[in-house]
Parts: C-alpha cells; structure tokens; sequence
C-alpha cells in the first residue's frame, strides 16, 4: 500500500477541511503486515500524521519495531512513510485541536525494505535475559574472588602473627560461620521480594568486610573472626538470590550456567518487572518456565518430609566437604608439599578454577542437550552429579602417588573441572524440583553445604597438626562416595511441590 491510499482509507472524510488553524498530531498504534516477513507475521507500529497548513499538505511518519527473528536483515528496524496530499482551499477556524483517533479505520499497512530507513541499534537487540546470567556471573565472580583471597594472604599472615595450622584452621572457617547464617534467610528474602535487591546488598556488604579484614588482622584474633564473620553473611545470599533470579529468567532448556550500579539499573527479579524488556523476549521466557508466583507461606513440613529433598542436602553437604578444602587449603598445600612460593601458590591455584569455569559450561551444554533431545531430566541430573563426585574422588587418590608437582597440580585442575559438573547436577536440581521455593530449597542445602565449609575447613587444620595431606584426602573421598550412592538413590527430576 503506498502513502496516498493509506492516507485516503485512513478516513472518508479525508479531504474535509480542518476545522482549526493548527496542525493537530494523529497518534495511533497498530498491527501491520510488512512484506519482507513470513505473512503470518505481525508487528506493531505507531504513526504521527500532521496537517500543514500554509503548503496544504499532510505528512505521515510511520515507525515499526520488529521483535521477531527476521533471517533476511536478522535487525529490528524503524520505517517512515512521507505523503504529500493536496486539498481543496478552506476556512480555518480559531478553536484549538482536539486529539483525533483512527484505532478502528486502520487497515493493514504493507512496508517494503525500501520503506525502512533507519534501525534500532543492535546492542538493544541482546537478549535480556543473557544479560541478567552475565551480570550474575560477575556477582559469582567478586564473591569468589573476595572469598579465596584469604586463601593466600593466610600464608604470610600466618607467619606473620605465629598462626599454627589449627588457628588458620579456625581463621578460615569463621567465614562460613556468618555464610551459615543467611543460607535459608537469603532464600526467604530471595523469594519473597526478589533476588535483585537482595544480591545487590549481599555484593556491597562483603564488599566492605573484605576492604576491613587486614584492618581487623592487626587489632586482633578475634576482631578478624568477627570480620570474616560478617563477610560471611554478605556472601551468604549470593546463591540463593542468583539461583532465584535464574529460575526466573532463563528457560529450562538454557540453564547453564562498578557492579552494583549497573545491576541496580539493568537487572529485575524477574522478566515481569522488566519496563525494557521486548514482548517477544519475554513472551519466549514465560512460554518455557514455570510461573513463579511470590511467595507468602513456605510449607516446611511438606518440604521436609520430601525423600529428593533429603537427597539435596545430604549430596550437597558431601560435595562442600572436599570442595571448600581446596578452596581454603590448595595455596597451603602448594606451599608445603609441592614447595611452591607464594607468587607460584597463587597463580597455580587460578589453574583449577579455570579449569572449573570451562567445564561447567561444558557439562552445562551437554546437560541441555540430553534433556531436550535424549533423556529425562532425572537421568541427566543423575549423570552430571554422579560424574562431579567420583571425578574429584578419583583425582584425589592419585594425588598420594604422584611425584611430580607438574603432575599434582594437573590432578588438582581435573578434580575441580569434574567438580563443576555438579552446576548442571545439584546445584540445578533446586529449580527442578521445587521452582517456587527454589531460593528457599537453596538455602536448606546450602545450609548442609555450609556446614561442610565450618566443620571441614576447621578439621582439616587438626588433621595437618597431627596427621598428615594423605588423611585430609581420604575423608573427603569418603564423603564423596556417600554423595554418590545418596543421590542416585533418592534424586529426581521431576517437580514435587507446587
């Protein structure tokens, strides 16, 4: 349809004069059919029509959005329309213009690509909700980084101030006794008035306890216990605030896995809230989750009394065990049995979580695809956690026979990249099972997990004051056979409260 026959089926009395001597503004928002696109596709477009007068003419401006996949410009783009159209000579009154709508006279407008000139910038077109697992992965990111620096300062610090090894024990733990404390409360504020708010002040709390800790050192045993205490608390939230904002935001299908200013501006806790999130985006991520609904009332006894529940929190507190001893002791153990200095602890310690980080993602696309193409979810959590259990186990064995710190350090990368299988395993068992208690179920097995983090960082330093390395390992092979057997017992997939 050209201009001049859009503007004439616009109204039949088109051509009537203007009762007025001011240019009024038509604004209408409708549905066209625009001829690059499948026929069955519809976006919606505004125009702005405006009389002139003085040239007795009408121009028309229509713009479009496209928010479908469009494979031939694969772009959203904006069209104008210009008309000229003559009238005959008229009278124009004084009276002021009225708003004029045409909602109902609107037909269908057919825009060529030669009738787009101009497009949206393609930053704009970003899927939202990948936005929201970058800006996640940069909270996870901070709260690792602020969790693990200890790991190497205790290492000076230790001789610093005459630690011995049950003391840095007790330093290292501390952490986990304020983790401890916000696992559920951060699930219940999680879901009940969203993950947004919620991670944004867990960042910023930790934030702080960190930039106080070599303050606190100095002043005294005690005052940095409280300290890392209380950047146990900030970090304490992390998790089940990302854990409901994902279960929100990304699809089943896709769930693999300054800060505070950009998160306060671009993130929302779920895609409802979100002013600037396109129709198709959204309508793509509430087609493929579950409706989460706010949470009022959390139903502990039917929580409780669930066998896959049970299976989460015991799976989840003998995954911890071995996980956090390599996150708090691996520079120690460089240090010690591998000879390694401090600059060489340090940057080989990167090697595991690198490691980590790739085969997570990984194991996070090859547990995709076998849930949409193969298997059941069930099977696939069980394949994934399995796999993050008696891979760390199998590694840690070998590490008493290996001579080599070339070797060891290797053996330590693989036991950490089989280890981040468990992110497609339990850690994403929460939103299957339970989705609108999902903060919350994350927090009771975090809890379990936490609990690992207090008792095995805190034993592992008595193991080393009277045992040795080989004794430290063992234990933690041992709990991870009980995951094993405890999980694909009693673990599914499949959801089990509404």
């Amino acid at each position: 349809m050209n201009a001049t026959r859009f503007l004439i089926s616009v109204s039949p009395d088109f051509y009537s004069p203007p009762k007025h001597n001011y240019s009024p503004d038509i604004s209408v928002s409708k549905k066209f059919y625009c001829s690059i696109l499948n026929a069955n596709t519809q976006s919606p477009f505004r125009f702005r029509f405006r009389f002139h007068s003085q040239e007795r003419l009408g121009v028309l401006h229509v713009s479009s959005r496209n928010l479908v996949s469009i494979k031939a410009l694969n772009q959203r783009e904006i069209g104008k329309v210009w008309a000229d159209v003559k009238s005959e000579p008229y009278d124009i009154a004084d009276s002021a213009p009225e708003s004029v709508k045409f909602e109902d006279a609107l037909g269908d407008i057919v825009l060529g690509k030669d009738d787009l000139d101009s497009a949206v910038p393609r930053w704009e077109q970003f899927p939202k909700r990948w936005l929201i697992v970058i800006l996640c992965f940069a909270a996870f990111l901070l709260c690792n980084m602020d969790r693990v620096n200890m790991s190497i300062a205790i290492l000076p610090m230790s001789q610093e101030f005459n630690w011995n090894p049950t003391t840095v024990g007790l330093i290292q733990s501390s952490f986990f006794w304020g983790y401890l404390l916000t696992q559920v409360a951060g699930g219940i504020w999680a879901d009940t008035v969203g993950g947004k708010l919620v991670l944004g002040f867990g960042v910023v709390w930790w934030s702080i306890a960190t930039a106080l800790t070599p303050i606190a050192a100095r002043i005294g045993l005690p005052f940095l216990l409280v300290v890392r205490a209380l950047m146990g608390i900030g970090e304490g939230v992390a998790m089940p605030a990302m854990n409901n904002l994902l279960s929100k935001w990304v699809p089943v299908a896709e769930r693999r896995t300054v800060w505070f200013a950009v998160w306060l501006t671009k993130a929302h806790s779920s895609p409802i809230e979100d002013p600037q999130l396109q129709p198709e985006e959204k309508k793509l991520i509430l087609s493929n989750s579950v409706s989460k609904e706010p949470v009022k009332t959390i139903p502990w006894r039917l929580i409780l009394s669930k066998a896959p529940v049970w299976a989460l929190i015991v799976s989840h507190f003998c995954h911890n065990w071995g996980t956090f001893i390599l996150l708090t002791w691996m520079p120690t153990y460089y240090n010690q049995v591998l000879k390694f200095n401090l600059t060489e602890s340090g940057l080989f310690c990167v090697l595991p979580w690198l490691t980590m980080a790739f085969s997570a993602n990984v194991g996070g696309w090859i547990a995709d695809t076998l849930v949409s193409k193969v298997l059941s979810v069930t099977i696939v959590r069980k394949i994934m956690q399995t796999i993050g259990f008696l891979g760390p186990a199998f590694f840690l064995t070998q590490l008493s026979h290996i001579n080599s710190p070339a070797m060891a350090v290797l053996c330590m990368a693989c036991s950490q990249g089989t280890d981040a299988f468990s992110q497609s395993g339990l850690y994403s068992n929460h939103q299957d099972i339970a989705p609108r208690y999902a903060g919350v179920l994350l927090g009771l097995s975090n809890t379990a997990g936490v609990l690992a983090g207090v008792f095995g960082t805190a034993v592992t330093g008595y193991i080393l004051q009277h045992g040795s390395w080989d004794d430290v390992f063992k234990v933690s092979v041992g709990l991870y056979l009980v995951g094993t057997v405890v999980w694909n017992l009693f673990s599914t997939g499949e959801k089990i409260l509404d």
